[in-house]
C-alpha cells in the first residue's frame, strides 16, 4: 500500500469551456438545484448551503491568517459555465415541474427565470415501474429492453454534449429510490454485467444503466439515492480502469445529517445509549415512493448504517452493545417537501443514570439537497480534471452511506468527513495538511520546562 505522503500532487487541467450537468430525475431536488443556480448567477440569491461557494479553507498555521474561499482556492468550474439537462418519466419541463413540486415560491423564485427553466425539457427516461412501484409516466424510452435503454442513454449524452457545446459532463442521480437489490454474480465483473443486460436480468436496474452509460462515456457519476447503482465490483473496477470518478450513496440532508453530528458527541463523552428512535413524515414524490416497502428497505439500509460505524458497539459493548435503532418513514401528503424528522434518544451516563434527548427537525428536503448536488457536480469535475478515478471517498461528507473501497468501513462522523474533504483539497493544491496538533504554538513553553 502506498503511503499518502508519497502521492504526488496531481496536475489539474483548467476548467475551460462549458460543463454539462445532467440530472437523472427532474423533480423537486433537480428543479430546486437548477433554479437556485440560475438565480445565483443572476445575482438574485446567495448560494447558502454550498461549501464550494460559501465555505473557506484554512491554509498553513493559524497565525498566517490564510483562509480563502474554496472556490477561489481550487480551480472549479464557474456557475456561468454550467449547462443543465435531465431525464424524467414525466413530460413536464423544469418550470412546470418546479411549480408542481411546490418547493420554491413561484412569484419570487420561478417567474424571474421562467424562460430559462422552460427550455429544460426532460429526455425520455430509462424507466421501469417494477423498480419504482409508486410512479409511472409517459415520457419513457421506446425500447424497454435493457440494452436498448443503455444505448439510448449514451446517445442522449452524445446529443446533449453536441447540442450545448459542452467540453465536459457530470451526471447526478436526483431521482427516486429503487427497490432493494442485493449484489449478485451479475455484478461481479463487466462480462457478467454485459450478459445480464442482454438477458434483461432484473438484477440490472435502471440506475445501473445510467451509471454504466456514464462510465463508458467518461462522465463522472454521483449517486444521490441509496440504490446499489454504481456500488458493485463491475462498475467500481470500470470506473478505476476508465479514469472516471464516482461517489455516493444517498444525499445526507436532514435527519441523518443531525445524527452524524450528535452521535459523535455521545461517543466522544463516553455516554452510553439504549435506543435511538427516528421517524419522518414527508409528502413529496420521494415520500410517495418510500411508501412502498421494497423502496423503503433500500432507504432504511442507508439510514440505519450510520450509528454502528460511529458508535462502534463491538469496541464499546457496555455502552452501545444493546442499542435499539429504529427508523420509520411515513408518507403524509399535506407536508409536501417540508419534512419533519423526530428523534428520541435514550442515553445514560455516570453510574448508569438514564437521560433523554429529543430532536424535532422541520426542514425542507430539497432545499438541503440542492447545494449538495451543486457541490458534487463541481467537485467531481475537479476530480476528473485532476486524474482522480474510481471511488472518491473524500466526498463522503455529502452522503448517508458513503461509498468506500472494499474492505474499508465508511466514516460517518460529519466533522471527520469535512476534514478529509478539506485535506484532499489542500493535497491537490500542494498545501500542508491541517492536523490540528498545534504543539508548534507552544514550543517555547515546552523548552522552558526543560
Amino acid at each position: 500500500m502506498i503511503d499518502a505522503a508519497e502521492l504526488a500532487r496531481p496536475d489539474i487541467a483548467p476548467a475551460d469551456g462549458r460543463l454539462g450537468v445532467v440530472c437523472v430525475g427532474l423533480g423537486a431536488v433537480a428543479t430546486t438545484f437548477i433554479a437556485g443556480v440560475e438565480l445565483i448567477r443572476r445575482g438574485m440569491a446567495e448560494p447558502v448551503g454550498s461549501l464550494t461557494q460559501m465555505g473557506t479553507i484554512r491554509l498553513g498555521k493559524r497565525t498566517e491568517g490564510r483562509s480563502p474561499l474554496i472556490r477561489d482556492f481550487v480551480p472549479l468550474a464557474g456557475l456561468d459555465d454550467l449547462v443543465f439537462g435531465a431525464w424524467d418519466p414525466f413530460e413536464d419541463d423544469a418550470y412546470v415541474s418546479a411549480v408542481k413540486a411546490g418547493v420554491l415560491d413561484a412569484a419570487r423564485h420561478l417567474e424571474p427565470i421562467a424562460d430559462q427553466l422552460r427550455q429544460i425539457e426532460p429526455m425520455p427516461a430509462a424507466f421501469d415501474p417494477a423498480y419504482v412501484k409508486k410512479l409511472d409516466g409517459p415520457n419513457v424510452k421506446a425500447d424497454r429492453s435493457k440494452r436498448g435503454m443503455l444505448e439510448s442513454i449514451r446517445q442522449d449524452l452524445a446529443d446533449f454534449r453536441e447540442r450545448h457545446g459542452c467540453d465536459r459532463l457530470v451526471m447526478v442521480w436526483c431521482a427516486s429510490t429503487e427497490v432493494y437489490v442485493e449484489p449478485g454474480p451479475q455484478h461481479a465483473d463487466i462480462g457478467a454485467f454485459e450478459a445480464a443486460i442482454d438477458a434483461d436480468d432484473p438484477a440490472i436496474t435502471p440506475s445501473m444503466l445510467y451509471a454504466y452509460a456514464a462510465l463508458l462515456d467518461g462522465v463522472p457519476f454521483a449517486n444521490g439515492a441509496p440504490n446499489l447503482t454504481v456500488d458493485t465490483p463491475a462498475l467500481r473496477r470500470l470506473a478505476s480502469d476508465a479514469g472516471v470518478p464516482i461517489c455516493g450513496k444517498d444525499f445526507k440532508t436532514g435527519q441523518t445529517m443531525v445524527k452524524t453530528v450528535l452521535a459523535p458527541m455521545f461517543k466522544a463523552r463516553m455516554l452510553g445509549m439504549e435506543g435511538w428512535y427516528s421517524t419522518n413524515i414527508l409528502g413529496n414524490r420521494d415520500g410517495e415512493v418510500l411508501d412502498d416497502p421494497e423502496s423503503f428497505k433500500t432507504k432504511e439500509g442507508s439510514k440505519l448504517g450510520v450509528l454502528d460505524t460511529i458508535l462502534q458497539p463491538d469496541v464499546y459493548p457496555e455502552l452501545y452493545g444493546d442499542l435499539h435503532h429504529v427508523v420509520r418513514i411515513n408518507y403524509y401528503p399535506p407536508r409536501g417537501d417540508n419534512k419533519e424528522g423526530w428523534d428520541n434518544i435514550d442515553f445514560f451516563g455516570w453510574l448508569g443514570y438514564p437521560m433523554q434527548l429529543k430532536v424535532d427537525l422541520l426542514c425542507r428536503d430539497s432545499i438541503l439537497a440542492a447545494p449538495l448536488a451543486l457541490d458534487l457536480a463541481l467537485l467531481l469535475d475537479l476530480a476528473q480534471r485532476s486524474g482522480m478515478s474510481g471511488i472518491q471517498e473524500w466526498l463522503s461528507f455529502y452522503f448517508k452511506a458513503p461509498q468506500v473501497a472494499p474492505g474499508l468501513y465508511a466514516e460517518h462522523d460529519l466533522f471527520i468527513q469535512q476534514t478529509k474533504l478539506k485535506n484532499t483539497l489542500r493535497w491537490m493544491m500542494g498545501e500542508d495538511q491541517i492536523t490540528h496538533l498545534g504543539v508548534e504554538y507552544y514550543a517555547d513553553d515546552y523548552l522552558a520546562e526543560d
